[in-house]
């Protein structure tokens, strides 16, 4: 009893001691709320490092190395469909715009293997998919090379389908499958970086708003301990103390509150929409691809029509629909859609955006990607409608022409929409990363030092008082 008593005689009986404690406990949550605030701004920072520097460079590149294998291989049916008997009767604008376009698409592969490779170190699934993606890759480059070879000897025609049917088959079965595989991985992995990163905002946040309710308790009560022991109404160095805690409070929170808001930005309402139009894109290429597939192998049409449908049910599903049907059934829901947002008679990837759609100019994009996307439908229909005439010359010319009103015309018309919409969700993106390091490297700097300040003071206001009692 002594003792507790000698203790309560020192840290609280007398005036000084209580002014003491005071000061102390002001010091303490104002040293906890700064290291709390320069940890937090510190994790957000590296927040969004991973964000712009390896999350969605990650997801971007799997998109890219999915695109690029569909677009090599649509490329490749382009050559042999163009390329006449060992170049005699060529196709010359069309057969040299597709070995362009076929160089382009393996230079993007090869780097996009290699980005690959480097992000999936320490992940063993990733690992695995790239290199068997790299070494299947290596066997249809060498199977396409023998299908050109072959192609280029007059007669070689059957010889050259055959290797590309292997070719196109591995693709399919492997490497595409693989593709895909590491999309869905690094965006899941990008997903839950998200998820603890929107996580550890919110505790953060909660626990500066209640270490600095604490912090201006603390002042309140030892400005309240002051006027009513030394008879003054206020101390002017508390008062500045606790006008520069509120401070740092208010913009350490609005930091935080600002990057949470700034990461979902950026995350939900713009890189899911770039993820779903990289899918599109990437099915669109492939159902190209199926198009050019149709022409060039007579014995697989049937498989490549219902591939074809396949793909486009993917970007823009509608029940109850067959090859023949689909371009009407799609201009009757797509008219349904325009006069009732909320219709939900079709599905798919460009549903998707459709249904996320943030920023200004985003909807006119959209929309104006599935109009295009329409009168490529369309344009299909007339190509099967000459393979059924009995006109495959002119099938193969209207399916890889890039003559206005041709086929290919309007199939670079739709990706360059497909290009309009995705680049406003990436511009969102970037801003968003952007906005969201500027509010951790422009607001924090001065909540810390607003604290730095209000300790200052309060012992400024302080000492007079304690010289006192000296």
């Amino acid at each position: 009893m002594a003792a507790r008593a000698a203790l309560r005689r020192r840290f609280w009986a007398t005036v000084p001691a209580r002014l003491r404690l005071l000061r102390a406990a002001t010091v303490s949550l104002t040293v906890t709320l700064m290291l709390l605030l320069g940890l937090a701004g510190l994790a957000a920072s590296g927040t969004w490092d991973e964000v712009a520097r390896q999350d969605a460079p990650r997801t971007t590149s799997a998109a890219d190395l999915d695109l690029a294998l569909n677009d090599m291989d649509a490329q490749a049916a382009n050559i042999l469909l163009s390329s006449g008997n060992a170049g005699k009767g060529r196709l010359a604008t069309p057969y040299e715009k597709a070995v362009g376009f076929y160089g382009d698409a393996r230079r993007t592969i090869g780097h996009d293997l290699r980005t690959l490779a480097v992000a999936a170190q320490g992940d063993h699934t990733d690992e695995h998919t790239v290199e068997s993606l790299t070494d299947g890759f290596a066997q249809y480059q060498e199977l396409i090379g023998r299908a050109l070879e072959n192609d280029g000897r007059a007669g070689g025609k059957p010889a050259a389908l055959a290797d590309y049917r292997r070719a196109t088959d591995l693709l399919q079965s492997r490497l595409l499958p693989d593709a895909r595989k590491l999309v869905d991985s690094n965006n899941s992995a990008f997903n839950r970086q998200y998820e603890k990163a929107r996580s550890a905002l919110s505790g953060q946040l909660a626990a500066v708003l209640v270490l600095g309710v604490l912090l201006l308790v603390a002042l309140g009560v030892l400005q309240w301990h002051l006027a009513r022991r030394f008879h003054r109404t206020l101390n002017p160095g508390v008062l500045a103390a606790t006008v520069c805690a509120l401070l740092a409070v208010l913009l350490g929170a609005q930091t935080l509150s600002a990057s949470a808001e700034h990461l979902r930005g950026a995350r939900r309402d713009a890189f899911d929409s770039v993820v779903a139009l990289s899918r599109a894109r990437a099915i669109a290429y492939d159902a190209n691809a199926d198009e050019s597939r149709y022409l060039l192998d007579p014995e697989r049409r049937e498989q490549y029509g219902q591939t074809f449908l396949t793909k486009s049910q993917e970007l823009y599903g509608i029940s109850k629909t067959t090859l023949g049907t689909y371009a009407d059934r799609l201009a009757t829901t797509w008219q349904a859609y325009r006069s009732d947002h909320g219709d939900l008679r079709f599905t798919g990837e460009f549903r998707r955006e459709l249904d996320n759609i943030t920023f200004a100019g985003e909807r006119a994009a959209a929309e104006k990607t599935v109009e295009t996307y329409a009168a490529y439908q369309r344009d299909d229909r007339t190509i099967r409608a000459l393979v059924a005439q009995g006109k495959e010359r002119e099938a193969v010319a209207f399916c890889i022409s890039w003559e206005p009103g041709m086929s290919n015309a309007h199939f670079g018309a739709w990706m360059n929409a497909l290009d309009q919409v995705t680049d406003i969700n990436r511009h969102h993106f970037t801003a968003s990363v952007r906005a969201g390091r500027a509010e951790v490297a422009g607001l924090l700097p001065w909540a810390l030092g607003a604290l730095l300040a209000a300790a200052a003071l309060a012992a400024l206001g302080l000492r007079p008082r304690l010289a006192e009692f000296r």
